[in-house]
């Protein structure tokens, strides 16, 4: 198995709740497929660069997995067809870092 990390945009009128039940939803389809889904983090809501679907905003979740192609290929299929995900992108990576992402750590920057 590979490790990928995906992050994907849910539409801004959706709750911050519901964007991570979808998110949820969609590391279930990675452990159907023997995966598992290794962390999540909820980024937030932020402004996009532009318009997408005349959204000027989404939610941004970021998933760390372990997964087969497979599972992979799925998962990102059932994003495709989704309403709610604006954008999504998998990368494959060599390893997951245990240390929180870049966007967290500004987070935590700014509310402190």
């Amino acid at each position: 198995m590979a490790y990928y990390e995906t992050v994907m945009i849910a539409r801004q009128d959706v709750s911050a709740a519901h964007a991570e039940k979808l998110a949820d939803e969609f590391a279930a389809i990675i452990k159907d497929h023997k995966g598992k889904l290794v962390s999540k983090e909820y980024w937030g809501l932020k402004n996009l660069a532009y318009k997408i679907k005349k959204n000027k905003k989404g939610h941004y979740i970021l998933l760390n997995l372990e997964a087969t192609p497979e599972g992979l290929a799925e998962m990102e299929r059932k994003m495709s067809l989704n309403e709610d995900i604006l954008r999504f992108l998998s990368i494959k990576v060599e390893e997951i870092s245990k240390e929180p992402s870049v966007m967290m750590k500004n987070n935590k920057k700014e509310n402190a």
